[in-house]
């Protein structure tokens, strides 16, 4: 995996860096194991719901751990790259994962992208190990909010935001906006489970919805934040549904084949929905085309930067999490929450989408000074 360029000459710093052909490779890397993790924690909580029994080995949990064996040996090739090509003095590619900070005393040098993804993917084998004995004490469980589960649905989490960053930084090849949007993509869906565990905070106030819609509208504004122009928000609405579609017809069948495999049948009180493309909010096209024609107005100066980032936030926020109980309806059946507890959350999460907006378009600013894009970094 290169990360080096030809040397510039004893002059200024090209204006424009070499093209690194091969830079592609461990951010496709990278992002192949996050999808894979994605698709293995929604096989895992379908095999939970509609088959029960469990292994540590099971072909779900298999899949879970080498997305993340597959972003962390990525990470890990690149970051060895990155030092061998500093401690000879050559140019580092600053695309390849961003800038390079020192590690451990300096001994690694590696781009901030792939320390990120690495580090999340070191973290989940480090939980794995404590969900291992974890279950050695307390037997297996199909409980999301168990200690171990936590860390290790964090720890994903953490590599996906590494494999966002990776894309980021290489935002002058072509191949870095379908690779953002997709990564982008892959965190929302994951991050409706991972907001899950919110539930047990419960009361007058839904926190698994407001927390649902602080999350979406926190990683649209990151990736708008970052891209600076029209669409990119609708884009990855559009690539979060086309994951929702997928996954519902994925998971309920690979339970099914899967159980056949291994000779056990489905509970008999199989209800037929995915549970993780359940918790996808189906609203997330229109709400997103909202959002879009707000900030449109903002750009056209109908209404200035600051009140369109912030009137979108509130809107994406409570349309988010008060549209989410009719989703439930539809697919599960059941009352509608009662006025008061559907009010307090709207206005609840309309606050945070305000937070959210705010703090995302910062973050997605952040994400541009990754990769300078006249310089080359030297020994």
């Amino acid at each position: 995996m290169d990360v080096t360029a030809p040397r510039a000459g004893p002059e200024a710093q090209p204006a424009a860096p070499p093209t690194n052909a091969r830079a592609w490779v461990p951010a496709a890397l990278v992002l192949t194991g996050t999808v894979v993790s994605l698709i293995g924690l929604s096989w895992d909580a379908q095999w939970h719901a509609d088959v029960g029994p469990d292994t540590f080995f099971t072909l779900p949990h298999l899949f879970l751990y080498s997305g993340s064996a597959m972003s962390g040996l990525a990470s890990l090739a690149v970051v060895l790259a990155t030092t061998a090509a500093r401690r000879s003095g050559k140019l580092i590619d600053p695309a390849v994962g961003g800038r390079s900070v020192g590690v451990f005393g300096k001994t690694f040098t590696a781009p901030l992208g792939y320390l990120v993804s690495g580090t999340g993917a070191a973290l989940f084998l480090l939980y794995g190990l404590w969900d291992q004995w974890w279950h050695t004490l307390y037997g297996f469980d199909a409980v999301l909010e168990s200690p171990p589960h936590i860390g290790l649905m964090l720890s994903i989490t953490v590599t996906m935001v590494g494999s966002v960053m990776v894309f980021a930084a290489a935002k002058r090849y072509r191949w870095s906006t379908p690779g953002l949007v997709l990564s982008t993509v892959v965190l929302l869906s994951f991050n409706v489970v991972t907001v899950l565990g919110l539930q047990m905070l419960n009361g007058v106030v839904n926190a698994f919805l407001a927390g649902m819609a602080f999350m979406v509208v926190l990683i649209w504004f990151v990736l708008g934040g970052f891209t600076r122009r029209g669409g990119a928000l609708l884009a990855a609405a559009v690539g979060l549904t086309v994951s929702q579609v997928l996954l519902w017809w994925f998971s309920p069948w690979a339970a099914r084949v899967y159980a056949d495999m291994v000779n056990l049948p489905l509970r008999d009180y199989v209800d037929g929905v995915p549970a993780v493309p359940a918790l996808i909010p189906m609203s997330v096209i229109p709400v997103a085309a909202l959002v879009e024609a707000i900030l449109w107005a903002g750009r056209k100066g109908m209404l200035s930067t600051k009140v369109a980032t912030a009137v979108a936030g509130v809107v994406g926020g409570m349309l988010t999490a008060t549209l989410f109980p009719l989703q439930l309806k539809l697919v599960y059946g059941g009352p509608l929450p009662g006025a008061a507890e559907l009010l307090a959350t709207g206005v609840v999460a309309a606050g945070l989408g305000l937070l959210a907006a705010l703090t995302g378009r910062r973050f997605g600013a952040l994400l541009s000074r990754l990769s300078p894009e006249a310089r080359w970094q030297q020994a």
